[in-house]
């Protein structure tokens, strides 16, 4: 039986220009690397003008140099034409040709295209696929959902995923969801995302405090993602002075910077200064795994009031610290926080039920312990073991 040799293909993928990008898909298909020959293709959006937005828009389109290595792992970043607002159906037609001189130049590397959410990264690797007459895996991590409201690139995703030979999702959410748009369910296998247990765990809290100048009686809530509408950090802002009002040392740290999807910076610093909660709300900006357990370590509660995920793998990092977690009723957030004894799931926009969940949260006596060995459980080996099988499925 021939080895299974994958081209990882995803445009959200980290690189010396944006470190945070797509971290949790590199978390992932990197261990996958350790059991299997892989290269990483990942595509970046390109137009003839967009050195002109850059005067008012300095972060637009950052453009990675065209090769790095990665942990000894080749990762390349091919351009294709993308006009922002303009023709976003076609940018997985164009993805494609922009990736296909990178992948001919390869094509002795690799039996399989492993791509990373349906569209447009999945619909330009089943084109490869198809041109190249190689096998195509795809994963659905979440975004498939606004894609649906979008009629056509929700034809051009529902496309994908009938061409794959393998689909795979972070969330059993997402399968059903798909499902229901009309994808055949046969084919999708979950498998959701783990959590790097020697990265993730409870350092002492008083030393972490100390650290951040954090009172040791404070109570402590952290959010963790980019700086986008759809994490939620506004709608914890919201809410903050009602907790403020039973907690008035309550500090609530917000960790994270732009990203992709875009910057609410700005407009979170002005909510900030109209509620008048320059005293307890703080940014640490976007910080790196290693660096991340420092400030999980300092709190006390968890929180993402986010419209959408697929897995959030920060829900099982904050676990690994021994936070419980709180969290809005969408994607697949009720398959990690799957007791009660992990935290409180409260619907989603609902202000009154996300304070009083957080009330709740902070009075809760919670089992620490309890709450990291069920992250420890979710450590990544299992996941990978299960992916490298679906992969040797496939060649042989």
């Amino acid at each position: 039986m021939s080895q299974p040799k994958l081209v990882v293909y995803c445009s959200l993928f980290p690189s010396k220009k944006r470190p945070n990008a797509g971290v949790f898909i590199r978390e992932r298909m990197f261990r996958v690397g350790k059991e299997l020959p892989i290269i990483v293709v990942s595509p970046v959006p390109w137009f003839p003008f967009q050195g002109i937005i850059r005067y008012w828009k300095p972060h637009f389109r950052p453009q990675p140099d065209k090769f790095e290595l990665q942990q000894g792992v080749q990762v390349y970043f091919p351009r294709f034409l993308s006009i922002p607002g303009l023709f976003k159906s076609w940018d997985g037609f164009f993805m494609a040709l922009g990736s296909w001189s990178t992948l001919i130049k390869y094509k002795n590397e690799f039996n399989i295209i492993d791509a990373h959410f349906a569209y447009p990264d999945g619909y330009a690797a089943t084109l490869l696929g198809k041109w190249l007459k190689v096998p195509v895996t795809i994963t659905l991590r979440g975004t498939e959902v606004p894609l649906a409201k979008m009629q056509g690139r929700k034809v051009r995703m529902l496309k994908a995923i009938s061409n794959a030979a393998r689909v795979f999702s972070v969330a059993n959410s997402l399968k059903l969801h798909v499902g229901m748009l009309g994808a055949d369910t046969n084919k999708i296998r979950v498998v959701g995302n783990g959590v790097d247990i020697n990265k993730f765990y409870p350092l002492d809290k008083q030393t972490q405090r100390a650290a951040l100048n954090i009172p040791d009686n404070a109570k402590v809530l952290i959010s963790v993602g980019g700086l986008v509408e759809r994490k939620g950090f506004h709608r914890v802002i919201e809410v903050l002075p009602e907790l403020l009002n039973q907690y008035p040392d309550l500090i609530y740290l917000i960790v994270g910077g732009e990203s992709a999807e875009g910057n609410i910076k700005e407009q979170l610093h002005r909510q900030v200064d109209e509620l008048k909660l320059e005293n307890n709300v703080r940014f640490l900006g976007a910080l790196n795994s290693e660096e991340l357990k420092k400030p999980l370590s300092s709190a006390d509660i968890f929180v993402l009031a986010t419209a959408n995920e697929g897995w959030a793998n920060v829900f099982l990092e904050a676990m690994a610290c021994g936070l419980p977690v709180v969290t809005t009723d969408v994607g697949g957030n009720k398959e990690v926080v799957n007791n009660d004894e992990l935290g409180i799931v409260v619907p989603f926009a609902d202000p009154p039920a996300l304070s009083s969940a957080l009330l709740k949260a902070i009075d809760q006596h919670w089992d620490k312990n309890r709450i990291v060995k069920y992250a420890q459980d979710n450590a990544w080996d299992t996941r990978v073991e299960i992916l490298v099988e679906e992969f040797k499925k496939i060649v042989s």
